[in-house]
């Protein structure tokens, strides 16, 4: 290796920010690196908290985009839509990768530091809360871990208010002609939905002329990305936690292993699933 070191200013690199915005002023990134605070020595722990924070900023994201597709189909916008619900899928592709890094970390590892986290528990995360009631998964009961918050309880009920991610391709189905029956005129949107015949039946149209229909089975096809990379998510995290804690309750009171498995029953878009069954 020869010559001078390599100068960037010499092509025009701004190398002085002194009264200008530079990178980590844009970020914030003081206030972002500075939030990991460990409750302990344990090395472990600060593995800990940035995998959980990373997962939240994440999530926002998702919660961004997802409230921009429900618009979106909403004012049969599907171009739009279309890219969004992709971009989501690989959220939580990006998600369920980081689990790999998590499960680095030992029984023996997390066993330094689990006492430090009291009752908290990912099980309390008010923003995976509002992807599974935008997306449709409903359960005003799971409100109650959020009533200290009352903003993020009101942000919460306004989601479950408002029509699903489903919700709304159901009833872009109907604008397009499509008999979904009673789920064209629903107006209670805060319970979870149950399977319906004709819902399927028209699915089957689609999928049986998807050259005729083809926006129609785009957003099917986009929406059944988004809850596979949804679902690998859950699993990777079922498996994470048992690998880790085993059969142990959570720091939360939930049931731990066995909760998190029966979340892997939940399904999103039933007749999107059904569908493939009954071709």
């Amino acid at each position: 290796m020869s010559g001078k070191p390599y100068d960037p200013a010499q092509e025009g690199a701004q190398m002085s920010f002194a009264g200008r915005m530079s990178y980590g002023d844009y970020l914030h990134l003081d206030s972002v690196l500075d939030a990991q605070e460990p409750l302990s020595e344990a090395h472990d722990e600060l593995l800990f908290i940035i995998q959980h924070q990373t997962s939240e900023l994440w999530m926002k994201l998702a919660i961004h985009e997802i409230q921009a597709t429900l618009a979106a189909i909403r004012e049969d916008r599907l171009e739009p839509a279309f890219k969004m619900l992709s971009r989501v899928a690989r959220i939580f592709e990006q998600l369920t990768g980081a689990w790999d890094v998590l499960r680095t970390m030992t029984p023996s590892d997390y066993t330094e530091f689990r006492a430090s986290l009291g009752q908290s528990s990912g099980f309390q995360s008010w923003q995976y809360r509002a992807i599974e009631f935008l997306a449709g998964n409903r359960n005003a009961a799971m409100l109650k871990p959020h009533e200290h918050r009352p903003e993020i309880a009101a942000k919460l009920d306004e989601i479950l208010a408002a029509p699903s991610l489903y919700d709304e391709a159901l009833l872009l189905l109907a604008r397009n002609g499509f008999d979904i029956g009673d789920e064209a005129t629903r107006s209670d949107w805060r319970e979870t939905r149950a399977e319906n015949p004709k819902v399927l039946d028209a699915w089957k149209v689609v999928y049986r002329d998807p050259t005729k229909h083809w926006m129609l089975y785009e957003l099917a096809e986009k929406l059944v990305d988004f809850e596979d990379y949804f679902r690998r998510w859950r699993f990777n995290h079922v498996t994470t936690v048992e690998r880790i804690i085993g059969l142990k309750r959570g720091t939360g009171g939930t049931a731990g292993v066995s909760y998190l498995r029966r979340m892997l029953e939940v399904v999103l878009f039933p007749e999107l699933w059904t569908v493939r069954t009954e071709l």
